[in-house]
């Protein structure tokens, strides 16, 4: 596929670059002064999330532009995750950053209460590339409160309570999110909510299911699942939610027959299926919805991030029209007071408008195919630290491990401190050669910006190959 995306302006120069202040005069890079207070204010009044407050020195960022920014310094960094995985058309993108000005100047804010045109066109062009009879959308500010909505309306609709979840999974950081999350940061906001229960989901290959191929992997960890229903009683369990493809917690592709044998326990128990897809919908795997590429339908997808790249906060559920209905007669108790703010919604709605005329859903898939898994799987034949690779479109995981026989993980689970000073090691090369890295754990993710240039996709291959001969250092 042609390299022909216009946003991608391949810009290197700080000085053009440069840093734009409140009133819009720009200043070349380095800007040592403008460095000073951004970390003299941060340092004495923004409290941050997950943190240690004492032990972070959050690194000043004065610029960015398509998949690369800049600190005050003018060090340039090749953005491989997408910020937070949500930047899915890069920094700055012009049509994206015209869509929130018009709409600024012709009307900023409306209740959610009364119609609006951007909200209504948003949901429109949402519920038209989801799958099945998703029709209706209801908006909020992010994933996570994405998520609580999804499970308040699965409890409404069949009078239960309970939900489960994978243990491997991240839902969010709100009471019942944080519930819903099988990882560690789940364990300081413990108790939330008490009726969630978790069950293992599949990975091929840390299998607990002690299966030898991707096929039994599913097999078991579907009768696995059935299991936990059975004991904790199919008639308590309101809800299942399940990240299409598990995010953070190690971009895990499910294995054949597992999403579709969920959606069939699912109608088994009259349990409602939410499919999370706060991460990897919007492009990221190159499908409008992840689910679309295993041919599942669930009850209820939860979105955020992608669908306007962050450019302002922007979450939502799609509801089927089962679950829609029941609510025709009944209220819904709900809502939020910046549920589908306008501002938010128009560069949704120039999202949908820059995938359809860039081809981006046709690109990702392109790099993703051509470029990124046949790169990935070099890089793990040539490094005894790579125990696996695994991912679709521009989302992959890289394992690192010690002992490619064994298995042993580079670090050890949610390691901090010295234990975890190999992986801060390999995080520390690709930063000094100009990439921002995505770690968690024993992995580095690959997750650019949808729009980075196939050049530049290389480049930062490239720096991780390299990089990766630190990580080789400590392999037994």
């Amino acid at each position: 596929m042609t390299d022909t995306l216009t946003p991608e302006t391949q810009t290197t120069d700080a000085a053009t670059a440069g840093f734009v202040d409140r009133d819009g005069t720009r200043h070349p890079l380095p800007d040592t002064e403008a460095e000073a207070r951004v970390r003299a204010d941060d340092r004495a009044h923004v409290f941050h999330s997950w943190s240690a407050q004492a032990l972070i020195d959050p690194l000043p960022i004065a610029a960015g532009e398509g998949s690369t920014f800049w600190d005050y310094q003018g060090n340039a960094y090749l953005d491989f995750s997408s910020q937070l995985v949500n930047l899915n058309l890069g920094h700055q993108h012009p049509d994206l950053v015209e869509a929130i000005r018009q709409q600024a100047g012709r009307l900023a804010t409306i209740q959610p209460s009364m119609a609006n045109d951007v909200r209504g066109e948003l949901a429109r062009r949402i519920a038209e590339v989801a799958p099945g009879d998703l029709d209706k959308v209801f908006f909020t500010n992010g994933g996570a409160d994405a998520n609580e909505y999804a499970v308040r309306m699965a409890r409404a609709v069949t009078g239960r309570r309970k939900v489960l979840s994978m243990y491997r999974s991240y839902h969010g950081g709100t009471a019942t999110a944080i519930s819903l999350t099988g990882d560690p940061r789940r364990w300081a906001n413990e108790p939330s909510d008490g009726s969630v229960a978790h069950f293992m989901g599949p990975y091929a290959y840390r299998s607990s299911f002690h299966a030898d191929s991707p096929e039994q992997e599913s097999e078991r960890a579907l009768a696995h699942l059935e299991q936990v229903i059975t004991l904790e009683g199919p008639n308590t369990v309101a809800a299942i939610i399940l990240e299409t493809i598990v995010g953070t917690n190690g971009v895990l592709v499910p294995p054949p027959g597992y999403l579709e044998g969920v959606r069939a326990l699912a109608d088994k128990y009259g349990i409602v299926y939410i499919a999370d897809e706060v991460m990897v919908g919007f492009g990221r795997i190159g499908e409008w919805f992840a689910v679309n590429r295993f041919g599942v339908t669930p009850d209820l997808i939860t979105f955020a991030k992608g669908v306007n790249s962050g450019y302002a906060p922007l979450g939502g559920v799609v509801i089927s029209k089962r679950i829609a209905e029941h609510f025709d007669t009944v209220a819904f108790a709900g809502g939020l007071t910046y549920s589908g703010h306008p501002l938010a919604c128009a560069p949704g709605v120039a999202t949908f408008e820059v995938f359809e005329r860039d081809g981006i859903l046709e690109r990702v898939r392109d790099l993703g195919e051509r470029v990124v898994g046949p790169r990935l799987r070099e890089i793990a034949a040539k490094h005894p630290s790579v125990g696996e690779v695994r991912g679709i479109g521009l989302f992959w995981a890289i394992e690192l491990v010690k002992n490619a026989e064994t298995r042993e993980p580079l670090v050890p689970f949610n390691a901090s401190g010295a234990d975890a000073a190999p992986m801060g090691a390999v995080a520390a090369a690709c930063k000094q050669a100009g990439l921002w890295p995505f770690v968690h754990f024993n992995r580095m993710h690959v997750a650019p910006p949808l729009v980075i240039s196939e050049e530049d996709l290389v480049r930062g291959l490239d720096i991780i190959d390299e990089a990766l001969t630190v990580a080789d250092s400590y392999v037994a």
